[in-house]
């Protein structure tokens, strides 16, 4: 799968997608500061999933009617690495075919699917 990391993802959650073969795009590694539809644009430009803990791509979606090709929204309670990387590599497992086309939001008691518009 192809993924664009937001810089607010934490590097081990990178490493781990990569480790498993994703390709996976880090905004941390190439720029900061870009704002949301830009990074939007860049993963809809190389049909990438978004991956973020920014809850504006909720509004960007569903209010403003954006386009994306996936979005995945953690929302952990937990701040530790290990934690979000172990709940992201699981749901991979059992619902990844389910992320192009879906805004997805994952925490630790459950994980929301929704279709994007």
């Amino acid at each position: 799968m192809k993924f664009l990391a937001d810089e607010n993802v934490e590097k081990p959650i990178v490493d781990m997608l990569r480790d498993k073969g994703h390709d996976v795009l880090f905004m941390s590694e190439i720029t900061s500061g870009t704002i949301d539809d830009q990074l939007l644009e860049q993963a809809n430009l190389e049909a990438r999933t978004l991956l973020t803990n920014d809850k504006d791509f909720g509004e960007l979606i569903y209010l403003q009617r954006k386009i994306a090709t996936g979005i995945i929204l953690m929302r952990f309670v937990s701040e530790k690495s290990a934690t979000k990387v172990g709940f992201i590599s699981s749901f991979l497992k059992s619902h990844g075919h389910r992320i192009n086309g879906n805004f997805i939001v994952i925490n630790e008691a459950k994980i929301r699917i929704r279709p994007l518009i």
